[in-house]
């Protein structure tokens, strides 16, 4: 029997993402989001989610970039303050002790000691609600070479990005190879030889 939870956002895991763009004085900016995710292959994009009343939100509508920092488990408390504090109080990168760079495809700088980094345009903004849906559109993504396994793709292992328990205000680690996708299902729908 399954327990009804209500209408209510219990999506598990949900990526920890810190946005990065520039304030109106074009100082660098952060925050970190968890409302996000891949929205579409072709072109590839992604999508943020935050409300009107955060520090980052007008950035954006003017600039119309971001970039998606991902950071390591390393990196948790500083992603956390990003979370938590304000750009309108306190410049974020200088408080962490972490290196702003100006991003090279967009408008946005990243920060440079997170391992994974993917710049992005704006293409659709949607109000939804309480959050504004920024859909951006991927120009580059830049991932540390120590951070690279086969096939020069980022390894989950190498990256050691955490995810976030909406509900339960938690961060998990995520790593640890289960199985190869589109391959370890296929033994369903085959004829067992008897």
């Amino acid at each position: 029997m399954k327990h009804s939870c209500g209408a209510r956002v219990l999506v598990l895991p949900a990526p920890v993402w810190c946005i990065g763009t520039y304030d109106d004085g074009g100082v660098p900016n952060v925050m970190t989001v968890a409302w996000g995710g891949i929205c579409c292959s072709e072109p590839p994009c992604v999508t943020v989610s935050m409300r009107k009343a955060t520090y980052t939100y007008d950035f954006l509508m003017a600039r119309q970039a971001y970039t998606v920092n991902v950071p390591s488990v390393r990196f948790m408390k500083e992603a956390d303050f990003f979370g938590i504090a304000t750009g309108r109080e306190v410049n974020k990168f200088e408080a962490a002790g972490l290196t702003p760079v100006k991003g090279e495809f967009v408008d946005a700088p990243y920060i440079q000691e997170f391992p994974m980094i993917l710049e992005c345009k704006v293409i659709h903004v949607h109000e939804i609600g309480l959050h504004t849906q920024f859909i951006g559109e991927i120009l580059d993504v830049k991932v540390d070479e120590s951070c690279l396994g086969e096939k020069g793709m980022p390894d989950m292992d190498l990256l050691q990005p955490f995810v976030f328990a909406p509900g339960f205000r938690a961060y998990y680690k995520a790593g640890g190879l289960l199985g190869r996708a589109f391959s370890i299902g296929r033994s369903f729908g085959k004829s067992k030889k008897e």
